[in-house]
């Protein structure tokens, strides 16, 4: 094995037009950790984030390979009890933040976040699952407590995580109002499945009818608004932050949540194997292959971070790395 691989640093503020490739030494095995030869990784929100300010907090190790997950075989199982060559997902626990993640062709991940798969899938298709369907899953099985006879409004639905969240519903037997707030994008919320498409425009009070469960995209911009918009009882998982707002100043919960209405939310920093082997047999029992938007090579990946900065992709960025 080469002792060196290629890699994406980051140590400073950068748009994606500045992503370039490095070279640097693949990283030693130390006990609790595994070896990952990466195959291939979604790409998310998140690393928008941290390329765009997060990078400048104290709590990021800089230089600092990005990404939240990726799949791939394990190349050294050190002491994990994980056999060479095994598939493995990996996803979240400070991945690309507290130590590397996997714009990467290898990655050094700590083995409790890194879960057993057993899977048909091809690599692109796997790449798809982890952190967006793990997302997805928890905020609705996990938080919303998702029952087949529920209507669920997904807020922000024409993204990654929305389209997820479409599938895994639908599948189910649930009634799905999707939304978004480019009326070019209503298309293909009707393709992604949804029974009726709405184009937001931050209020959705008195648009929407019979609603129980309901899936926040946007986040604090519009969380209110949703909240206001379901049927007493009913609950509203708060999960992305689509709107680029990160907190809520002068939060009364009293006042702002309104009476009979349940506001919760899913960190998805604790994923586990049961979980992950949990969606894999809902895909297979579904027959549902992972929806995502393209794919691009390792090589190109300046080109994927420019296509995630500017929104250009209707779904999930994969990137596949080439042995």
């Amino acid at each position: 094995m080469n002792q060196t691989m290629k890699a994406v640093l980051i140590d400073k503020p950068i748009k994606g037009a500045d992503v370039e490739l490095s070279e640097v030494s693949i990283p030693q095995v130390q006990p609790g950790w595994v070896l990952v030869k990466v195959k291939a990784f979604g790409m998310n929100h998140s690393e928008e984030i941290l390329r765009e300010f997060e990078i400048e907090n104290d709590y990021i190790k800089k230089p600092i390979i990005a990404d939240i997950e990726c799949v791939g075989e394990i190349v050294d199982p050190s002491d994990s009890g994980l056999a060479k060559g095994q598939k493995v997902a990996a996803l979240m626990g400070g991945m690309g933040r507290s130590f590397d993640g996997s714009y990467a062709e290898y990655a050094l991940l700590p083995v409790s976040h890194v879960l057993p798969v057993e899977s048909n899938l091809t690599w692109e298709e796997m790449a798809a699952i982890p952190e967006t369907y793990f997302t997805a899953w928890g905020s609705l099985f996990q938080c919303l407590r998702l029952q087949p006879e529920d209507t669920l409004l997904i807020r922000g639905a024409t993204c990654a995580l929305g389209y997820a969240a479409v599938q895994l519903a639908k599948a189910l037997g649930c009634k799905v109002i999707g939304t978004t707030h480019r009326e070019s994008k209503m298309q293909l919320l009707k393709d992604a499945g949804c029974d009726e498409c709405l184009l937001d425009d931050r209020s959705l009070r008195g648009r929407v009818h019979g609603v129980n469960k309901a899936l926040e995209l946007i986040g604090i911009k519009t969380v209110q608004d949703t909240m206001m918009s379901v049927e007493q009882g009913g609950i509203v998982c708060n999960t992305d932050v689509l709107g680029k707002v990160y907190e809520w100043n002068h939060f009364d919960p009293i006042k702002d949540i309104p009476n009979g209405v349940c506001l919760t939310g899913f960190y998805s920093n604790y994923p586990t194997t049961e979980m992950m082997r949990d969606i894999y047999h809902f895909m297979d029992e579904h027959h549902l292959k992972p929806l995502y938007g393209a794919v691009y090579d390792f090589k190109d990946i300046r080109e994927a971070c420019i296509a995630l900065d500017e929104g250009k992709v209707n779904g999930k960025i994969v990137v596949r790395v080439e042995d």
